[in-house]
């Protein structure tokens, strides 16, 4: 598995995730991506193993579709997330939204598709940024003050870059 790579699989309701090395913002877009267009999912697994690290922009995006997966009740599980990758959910306040489980996931898929984002797309990155660091501060509210910069920061961006695909 490359480091860029995010793969996904779905069958029957059931969404698996792998991600491996550092999972930022460029994983971040794809994931987003598929949570948006989910309408209703019995379960949403996610394998850490070989995970490691997570940014801010992953982890609201991971809680995004914790929330959602809240409304749905449906399950997010993390497969193997190492005590580091726990301990930064856990700093954030959403650890809550998901079970953590150490082991194989029993019904692992057994083809994935190479889930990617073009880093040109300036765009769809900065409304990612800005919609997962939201998040955070929806799933605990004492993320506000952590993150009222980025969020700003990051509309900004959003707001310039649309003025600049409008010229």
């Amino acid at each position: 598995m490359k480091e860029t790579d995010l793969l996904i699989s779905h069958r029957d309701g059931v969404y698996s995730v792998k991600a491996a090395g550092r999972a930022n913002f460029e994983y971040a877009v794809p994931l987003r991506e598929l949570a948006k267009t989910l309408e209703t999912f019995k379960c949403f697994r996610i394998d850490l193993g070989e995970c490691v690290a997570m940014d801010s922009t992953f982890m609201g995006v991971l809680s995004m579709i914790g929330l959602k997966a809240r409304r749905f009740k449906a399950g997010v599980e993390l497969y193997n997330a190492n005590d580091t990758l726990k301990k930064l959910l856990r700093d954030l306040g959403v650890n809550k939204l998901f079970t953590f489980i150490d082991g194989a996931d029993p019904d692992a898929p057994a083809e994935w598709a190479s889930a990617s984002h073009d880093r040109r797309d300036l765009l769809t990155t900065a409304e990612t940024v800005t919609e997962a660091h939201q998040t955070l501060v929806e799933a605990d509210s004492s993320n506000a003050a952590r993150f009222d910069q980025v969020i700003e920061f990051a509309k900004q961006d959003v707001e310039r870059l649309k003025e600049q695909n409008n010229k």
